[in-house]
């Protein structure tokens, strides 16, 4: 079985800076794509930044150049640097682990709360 951890979500003003972590535990296997999502609001969750075991990276559009993902393989962990947040960044974000190549297993983190304040 596998967990996940996330910390690091908190309120800031507009234009400020968060650095969300998510630990992950048990059984990870080599091959894996990691992610960050974020839902906010009646709204649906979204795909926010992936990156793979090899350190390919994606981002969603309105977050390029703002936020970084990226990950330490020897420590399980993946972080999510997050600057200049807007009013519309606010949401719940959670971890995601695709734990495998082309079959996977995946598994999510509880989530936590990012708001930002204008």
């Amino acid at each position: 079985q596998v967990q996940l951890v996330e910390s690091g979500g908190a309120l800031v003003p507009a234009g400020g800076s968060l650095r969300l972590s998510c630990v992950a535990s048990g059984s990870i296997f080599s091959i894996n794509t990691m992610a960050w999502y974020r839902q906010a609001p009646g709204k649906q969750r979204e795909l926010v930044a992936t990156i793979t075991n090899i350190g390919y990276t994606d981002y969603k559009n309105s977050v390029k150049g703002r936020f970084t993902i990226s990950r330490d393989n020897a420590k399980n962990t993946v972080y999510l640097q997050m600057n200049s947040l807007k009013p519309e960044d606010t949401a719940v974000y959670y971890c995601n682990l695709r734990n495998g190549g082309g079959s996977y297993v995946e598994y999510w983190g509880q989530g936590t709360q990012v708001t930002v304040s204008s």
